[in-house]
């Protein structure tokens, strides 16, 4: 509920902060006196358009600051950590504030954080409703409705139950969507896969290929050079004054004069026997290489035609040669899709159709429940309705079936509370229908039946009594106490009878200082608040006749 709200600077406000307490507070005061400008300065907090026209004159900013005190699970802390922002404020606190400049430009703050009138919009709506001739919230949103109805009947666990059957059918078709869009990319493209994957079958790259194939191109590119090379250098090794011969014929004459030398010469002629062996090996590994060569003159054009071939087809598809063995396996798999998964889609349409009709049965008795609760609804408005003059009135909760469209979590039925306020009109939307006086009695009726099942814990009504006098205006002050026994209710008003209901009287007013016109609120008790019902009861001027039936209505408050 709101437990205070500070205002700076606002049209006539120079400075005012005023304290609320649960059930029914009640705001009077001659014509003018600046009760709208409370409300436009509440409006303000809960995210209404800021208008430079609230700066009061001479002043360079209004600010105006909201204090709600919440349950620890009230929806509101629940918008905030949605928003990434810090919801705990140890006490159950939630503190709104907001500046206007005089350029129109405002900022806005919840529990001191910075946030935009957006998210205000949205915690406004959690945190008061207002009714009547200016700024609507809650009930006035058609799109509120069908939650306003599941409250009233009790039916949030029916409801979360189809919410989740129809998250469980929308899952199973959003994979079958998924699945039939691959098998139709795959088809669309069969004939090119079918091709592309035949040509690198009779390709086979093999990974690596490429630079083996590089290397070898080059020997074929030199090999009269190397081979002629080869065969000098095997002829310098191997020939008559070859290493090997003249090797061998150290070692024997070393080996000749060894025990004479007292065996100095031992590791001269290892190293010569280990020279001679590496010798042999090269001379060896030399004729091998040079067989090796292949001297047919096609095969540098043989090989040349592989490597271009394998270069060509790693450009048409845009990868690496070396990439080409595994595009080849990708393709497949995606030919093998289109072959493989029509037994998938199949399965997956099953599926789908048994969770549409688990949403489905689920969805049609809970619109069953739905359309039950409505008449008991409509029963119990209507009879809130006769004592506040709309006896003539008809109050309708519409819940009727929609196009599988627009079928939702919420179910396969739309809700529409609409009213008719004349004798053969049609009904029709609460906000379209009734004019500012009949909205907010339709709105406290609904309000009275409703109170136990909105998250809202503050109602504000202006002018919920305009048109109406007498019994009437008691049967409306005694519906709003009765709401303010479970709720915070402000009710702006300017009948007696309503005014004499309130726990709180607050009474808006004029002060002129010099050329300065302000407005203030004092807190009305004992014989100040009997003589402001005295006033509203006979006028400008207050006769004991006034003050002694004002004492009255006073007493007769429940």
């Amino acid at each position: 509920m709101l437990v205070s709200l500070t205002i700076r600077d606002v049209v006539l406000i120079e400075r005012l902060s005023l304290s609320f307490r649960k059930g029914l507070c009640a705001l009077t005061g001659e014509t003018g006196a600046g009760k709208s400008i409370l409300l436009d300065a509440l409006g303000l907090a809960l995210g209404a358009r800021a208008d430079s026209g609230l700066v009061r004159h001479g002043a360079d900013q209004a600010a105006v600051t909201a204090e709600f005190e919440l349950s620890g699970d009230h929806p509101a802390f629940a918008i905030l950590k949605e928003q990434g922002l810090d919801s705990d404020s140890g006490d159950g606190a939630l503190v709104i504030r907001r500046t206007v400049n005089t350029d129109g430009r405002s900022r806005a703050w919840v529990n001191d954080q910075p946030v935009g009138v957006g998210l205000l919009k949205t915690l406004g709506a959690e945190l008061v409703e207002v009714h009547g001739q200016f700024d609507t919230h809650g009930l006035l949103n058609p799109q509120t409705h069908r939650g306003v109805l599941d409250a009233y009947a009790g039916l949030s666990a029916q409801a979360a139950q189809v919410a989740a059957s129809h998250r469980a059918w929308r899952q199973v078709e959003d994979a079958r969507h998924s699945a039939a869009a691959d098998i139709a990319r795959a088809r669309s493209e069969e004939e090119y896969l079918r091709h592309a994957v035949a040509e690198l079958d009779a390709l086979a790259p093999k990974a690596g290929e490429e630079e083996e194939l590089s290397e070898t191109r080059a020997v074929l590119m030199h090999r009269e050079k190397l081979v002629d090379g080869m065969n000098a250098a095997y002829a310098e090794l191997s020939g008559d004054r070859g290493v090997e011969r003249a090797l061998s014929s150290a070692i024997r004459t070393l080996s000749r004069i060894a025990d004479r030398a007292g065996g100095t010469l031992d590791p001269v002629i290892a190293a010569l026997d280990r020279a001679a062996t590496e010798a042999g090996e090269a001379i060896a590994a030399l004729q091998a290489v040079s067989s090796g060569v292949d001297m047919d003159p096609r095969a540098l054009e043989k090989l040349e035609e592989r490597l271009f071939a394998l270069r060509a087809a790693a450009r048409k598809h845009g990868v690496d040669v070396d990439a080409l063995a595994a595009l080849r396996e990708e393709m497949a798999g995606r030919l093998l899709l289109i072959e493989d998964q029509g037994d998938l889609l199949a399965k997956l349409a099953k599926e789908a159709e048994q969770a549409r009709a688990v949403f489905h049965k689920a969805a049609e008795a809970l619109g069953a429940a739905r359309r039950e609760a409505a008449g008991r609804l409509d029963v119990a408005v209507a009879g809130e309705l006769a004592p506040l003059k709309m006896e003539k009135a008809k109050f309708r909760t519409l819940v009727e079936p929609v196009d599988e469209s627009e079928w939702s979590a919420s179910g396969i039925d739309r809700v529409a509370f609409q009213v008719a306020t004349n004798p053969g009109s049609p009904p029709g939307a609460l906000n379209k229908i009734a004019s500012g006086g009949e909205l907010a009695r339709f709105m406290l009726a609904l309000k009275v039946v409703l109170a136990q099942t909105s998250t809202v814990g503050t109602l504000v009504f202006d002018e919920v009594d305009t048109g109406i006098g007498g019994a009437v205006a008691a049967a409306v002050g005694e519906r709003l106490e009765t709401l303010g026994h479970g709720l915070q209710v402000l009710v702006v008003t300017h009948s007696p009878q309503v005014a004499a209901r309130g726990a709180v009287h607050l009474k808006v007013q004029k002060s002129q200082k010099g050329e300065q016109v302000t407005t203030g609120v004092a807190e009305l008790d004992g014989d100040e608040r009997r003589e402001e019902i005295a006033r509203m009861l006979s006028g400008a001027t207050v006769t004991a006749e006034a003050r002694a039936a004002a004492d009255s209505l006073i007493a007769g408050r429940g």
